[in-house]
């Protein structure tokens, strides 16, 4: 009756699995003025054993064997395993340690901590504002909530990140999987807007990791040692193939002081970037440096807060920039340098940015998105150089 009582005329429950039952009720829906609210109840993969009892292995499958139902594809270890992995060493030593999420266990990598910690772990279903509030309300009992969601998901809690999270100052870890372009699951699921939609929200640090180990290190460093509002963002599937490596006590010191990485000198031009497109930008120096341009390479981490310093010093000298990031340009990364050109009066800096345009991202692969909108390493110099001969 509570559908009822507010206004609603309620039929139902159905056999949502049945398809006769459920078109004579939407038949009957028909007849009524007003709302109508229709219950159904189904079972996710009726009919196919494997699918039944693995419903949340189904949800989003890759070819598989139809006999059995075991994956035909073996798993690499892609970001969301190197997060549940991490996030599991991590709980073993720091008891306070719960993980969070909406629906999203085995996609976000928590089936481990699930298994491990049933009593630190929290599946609200699809509900992302109760985990983020309920996040709070844990954080202020003095718990460390850790808060696994997609990107595309999150928005949908912006306004408990904002009220419940940030404006109390509450030590919650924010791991946001699928930033970025996600491929396969098309124009709802890209992840290209929580760098801007998360930048304007005071007293909350944002950093993205350019492989599995930064993420570790990040990880580290927002759950251990942090005491306020952190976000760390990364993309689906696997880190890449060019090697980044780091001294691991360097990287440690430097994340901790929430300091921008080097990765190579130069004198010729400065390209900046942040997450899994750092790689991208050592591809874009490869290229470049054939033809007799000495790059310097930044690897962002934090995007809040910049750091401003290493950032000032690189681009003075170069006098030319470049950002690469796999998000929107309103606000994101190519804003920010944009922005700190600006309040520091630098003068004759010449700053091409290549992100994502102010419109939503239809469905593609990676790949082929990357291409359309210049991402690619061949597209950055061709757009680079068009912009230099203007």
């Amino acid at each position: 009756m509570f559908f009822e009582d507010i206004g609603f005329k309620y039929l139902g429950p159905v056999d949502g699995n049945d398809i006769e039952k459920l078109e004579a009720l939407i038949e009957r829906a028909k007849d009524f003025d007003g709302p109508v609210l229709i219950h159904c109840k189904t079972l996710k993969g009726k009919g196919y054993k494997p699918a039944e009892e693995n419903p949340d292995k189904f949800h989003s499958a890759s070819s598989f064997d139809i006999e059995t139902g075991k994956s035909l594809k073996k798993k690499n270890k892609d970001y969301s395993k190197a997060f549940g992995q991490k996030l599991v060493k991590i709980a073993e030593k720091n008891d306070k340690v719960v993980a969070i999420t909406a629906a999203m266990t085995s996609g976000t990598g928590l089936t481990e901590f699930k298994e491990k910690f049933p009593d630190r772990f929290f599946d609200v279903e699809i509900a992302e504002q109760h985990a983020m509030t309920m996040a709070a309300g844990l954080a202020s009992a003095g718990c460390v909530p850790v808060v696994a969601l997609y990107s595309s998901f999150l928005q949908r809690a912006y306004d408990q990140v904002i009220h419940d999270v940030c404006m109390q100052n509450l030590h919650v870890v924010i791991c946001i999987d699928r930033a970025g372009i996600v491929g396969a699951d098309g124009e709802t699921h890209q992840g290209v807007f929580d760098l801007s939609f998360l930048n304007i929200v005071p007293n909350l640090t944002i950093m993205a990791p350019k492989n599995y180990e930064e993420l570790d290190t990040m990880m580290e460093y927002a759950i251990n040692e942090m005491n306020s509002p952190v976000a760390i963002r990364y993309p689906r599937g696997n880190e890449s193939d060019i090697k980044l490596e780091e001294d691991s006590k360097k990287q440690i010191e430097r994340i901790k002081n929430n300091k921008a990485e080097i990765i190579k000198e130069g004198k010729d031009i400065t390209i900046i970037a942040i997450g899994k497109m750092v790689s991208r930008a050592v591809e874009v120096a490869e290229l470049l440096e054939k033809e007799n341009v000495d790059v310097e390479i930044i690897n962002a981490s934090f995007f809040k807060p910049l750091d401003k310093e290493t950032i000032k010093k690189s681009i003075t000298k170069t006098k030319k920039v470049i950002t690469i990031e796999d998000g929107i340009l309103k606000g994101g990364l190519y804003s920010a340098i944009a922005e700190l050109i600006n309040e520091e009066q630098l003068k004759e800096i010449k700053l091409k940015g290549f992100g994502y345009p102010d419109k939503f991202i239809e469905h593609g692969t990676c790949e082929e998105l990357e291409k359309i909108y210049g991402m690619d390493a061949e597209s950055i110099i061709f757009n680079f150089k068009k912009t230099e001969k203007q």
